[in-house]
């Protein structure tokens, strides 16, 4: 980090200090720092990671011993385009409460917490492969306006900077407006985003391995169009990460 960049991040972490003591902003009990995402230790231990046995495909855990690989019932009733997806927690708890905060309450000092979880998965594995870029999962214009921000680039620009694969947030767009995935079934999730992406305009992709980043995985269905529109525009293949995995 450059000395002008180290100052501008102590003079915003004096500001957050300012507004927000250093107490973990979950349980309010233990003391947590900006850099920490305002995390104590204590909920930071609640955390599931996630680790093998998991489905191959879009790697749902699984309970028990397995020895050969597998799919899951999902991954075989659904026409998954990516050739996997990882997450690196198990979406419950502090970590389902800290995504909901942080994308719907405006809690940005979260970002921290989140992006170390992705970073600390994803890293490794993407620094050992050979992927060229990072491509967040985008939202449609009005989302993004009502929100303010898009959780999936910022989450992307993270990683990148913990990989040094370049981020490309202008390559993928949402083009139509979407209901929220929530409370749809899984065949409701694939139909109501079947359509919804697309590249730039013209734009020819020349067999680039790509990464794609989102907060949440849940069946699959919104990776899985995002990969779809890549793919046909020339990419050579889709591989899927995200901080949490619904279970």
């Amino acid at each position: 980090m450059s000395e002008g960049m180290g100052a501008i991040r102590s003079w915003a972490d004096a500001g957050l200090n300012f507004l927000y003591p250093e107490a973990c902003q979950l349980c309010g009990e233990e003391r947590a720092t900006p850099g920490e995402g305002f995390v104590c230790r204590r909920c930071w231990l609640q955390v599931r990671f996630i680790r093998p046995p998991f489905c191959d495909r879009c790697g749902l855990p699984f309970e028990g011993d397995l020895t050969t690989k597998f799919e899951c019932s999902n991954c075989r009733e659904m026409e998954l385009s990516f050739v996997s997806a990882r997450s690196a927690v198990v979406a419950r708890g502090v970590v389902l409460e800290v995504i909901h905060r942080y994308k719907y309450q405006e809690a940005h000092w979260f970002e921290p917490f989140l992006a170390d979880l992705l970073a600390r998965e994803a890293g490794p594995e993407l620094r050992a492969g050979n992927w060229d870029c990072i491509v967040p999962v985008p939202l449609h214009p009005l989302k993004q306006r009502e929100r303010g921000f898009n959780q999936a680039e910022r989450l992307a620009r993270a990683l990148s900077a913990a990989t040094n694969l370049p981020c490309q947030p202008n390559l993928l767009r949402r083009i139509q407006p979407t209901l929220t995935q929530t409370r749809l079934t899984r065949t409701e999730r694939a139909a109501n985003v079947r359509r919804a992406f697309a590249v730039l305009p013209g734009l020819r992709l020349r067999g680039e391995r790509i990464v794609l980043v989102d907060d949440v995985f849940t069946t699959g269905a919104t990776t899985s169009a995002g990969a779809v529109a890549l793919l046909a525009a020339g990419a050579g293949a889709v591989c899927v990460w995200t901080v949490a995995r619904g279970l």
